[in-house]
């Protein structure tokens, strides 16, 4: 992995663990030498992963949709901002420019990030790892709801295991590294979406 996406949320949350864990990300990614890519604002949990990103002398590429600029507060001193015309252009341009995924504690469209980049892998368009980091226990309703989608027979053990999940971004960061997509069919080629 050369680079890495982050979605995460453009608010703070009410827990201060949320920013800080987002600049210790991003200063952590950039001392690995990982070049960041995110959705581009200056604010929330965003804005801390950027942060702590630039601050250590990483490389940050921020890509927002031009309609979001203002509405999320774009960040303006980043390495790299990439406007886009759709959320949709947004999510490609992003995938496109990373190498793995990791999804901080957000809210609908953190969660609509992920979901597209674990269908994505499900399907076999990728096969980048992608980590949870649950700080805090964020996400163990949404892991809980995995076992129950495995449980009542509408997700296979072996795609939950596509997501690698830890409270600890060095754990996280050491799982995705060691990351092996598993050898399952594909169901689509590129050539047919």
């Amino acid at each position: 992995m050369k680079s890495i996406v982050v979605f995460c949320g453009s608010s703070e949350g009410y827990n201060e663990t949320y920013k800080e864990t987002g600049y210790q990300l991003g200063a952590i990614l950039a001392e690995r030498g990982y070049d960041l890519v995110y959705g581009g604002a200056k604010i929330g949990v965003m804005g801390a992963v950027a942060e702590g990103a630039l601050q250590n002398g990483g490389k940050v590429t921020g890509v927002i949709p031009h309609f979001l600029r203002t509405k999320e507060v774009a960040h303006e001193d980043l390495s790299e901002m990439i406007l886009t015309e759709t959320m949709h252009e947004r999510k490609l341009k992003m995938h496109e420019l990373s190498d793995g995924i990791i999804a901080m504690p957000g809210g609908w469209g953190t969660l609509e990030e992920l979901f597209e980049m674990m269908t994505w892998a499900q399907l076999g368009l990728h096969q980048k790892p992608i980590g949870l980091l649950n700080t805090n226990g964020f996400y163990e309703p949404l892991l809980a709801l995995f076992h129950n989608m495995i449980e009542e027979g509408f997700l296979k053990e072996v795609f939950r295991e596509m997501i690698v999940v830890s409270e600890d971004v060095f754990e996280l960061l050491e799982k995705m590294e060691n990351y092996v997509a598993p050898n399952v069919p594909k169901w689509i080629t590129k050539q047919t979406t």
